[in-house]
């Protein structure tokens, strides 16, 4: 039986991009995460679909330290990150020079 797959999540005009630097992890699935501690927003970008930025509102600082560190960050994700909420956005275009 082939595999089925669900449609990429559309990107999200309507609410508020937050800035948030983000720090290169050693991850197959996840190639970056960020956190504000000011809105408790999470940030991820993935090694696959480069271009988009996924901001998961109302995360714990807990979690976070837990998602950063944990033995694998892929796994982390998908137990703990990928049932949550989320805001899709594109990711901004570099300052040019």
């Amino acid at each position: 039986m082939p595999k089925t797959y669900t449609a990429p999540a559309a990107f999200n005009d309507i609410a508020e991009y937050i800035e948030i630097p983000l720090q290169p992890v050693e991850s197959n699935q996840v190639a970056a995460i960020g956190y504000d501690a000011a809105t408790k927003t999470l940030a991820v970008t993935f090694t696959r679909g480069l271009g988009s930025i996924y901001q998961y509102p109302d995360v714990q600082p807990e979690v976070h330290a837990a998602f950063v560190g944990a033995e694998s960050i892929g796994k982390f994700f998908g137990e703990h990150i990928k049932s949550l909420p989320f805001k899709k956005f594109k990711a901004p275009e570099p300052a040019s020079a």
